[in-house]
């Protein structure tokens, strides 16, 4: 038997999250902040803002963040470049991680965000769409918006922590929205 790269999209990403990762928490406990998370406050005339807006998702405030999330990306990542294609995959990750960093800028300028928490509920939305056909909207599709995106939005106005529930919220938003165009 011999191993497989069978998704090169969620393992690239998972790889590249898991090396900032091990950077920030060993050698270079600057990188997140400078590389890894949202600007804040965003400013127009710095290209580093604009690479950040995508880059925020590979950074992780530690290993427990990360496991969180990776857990879920590499459950359902392989399962959605099976079925929509990885260049697919690709360009949803980085709509959503455009989306929820420009998002997080411009109504949460001065909080920062970092990880991937977004994507995962992206490709949440996104496997629920899966068998989707014309003129039906699969059940499972409207209990976990009902459950996932329902949870986020009362543990927004519900409870005061570190977690970002309104990226969440845009993650699962741009993954539905991603569900039904692809299918268009």
């Amino acid at each position: 038997m011999r191993v497989r790269y069978n998704a090169p999209v969620t393992l690239t990403f998972t790889l590249c999250a898991a090396i900032v990762l091990i950077l920030s928490q060993t050698i270079m406990p600057a990188i997140i902040p400078n590389l890894f998370s949202t600007p804040t406050p965003f400013r127009t005339n710095v290209f580093m803002d604009y690479v950040k807006l995508f880059t925020h998702v590979l950074g992780h405030a530690n290993i427990q963040h990360f496991i969180s999330n990776f857990t879920m990306i590499l459950l359902l990542g392989p399962i959605l470049e099976s079925t929509y294609g990885s260049g697919f995959l690709l360009i949803s990750i980085l709509i959503t991680a455009l989306v929820t960093g420009l998002s997080n800028a411009f109504l949460f300028p001065n909080v920062v965000l970092l990880g991937a928490s977004g994507v995962v509920f992206m490709m949440i939305m996104l496997s629920s769409i899966t068998n989707f056909s014309k003129g039906e909207v699969p059940l499972t599709f409207i209990l976990i918006m009902i459950i996932y995106l329902g949870g986020q939005i009362w543990d927004a106005l519900t409870k005061q922590d570190n977690i970002s529930q309104f990226s969440h919220i845009i993650g699962g938003l741009v993954g539905s929205f991603l569900g039904f165009y692809h299918k268009k």
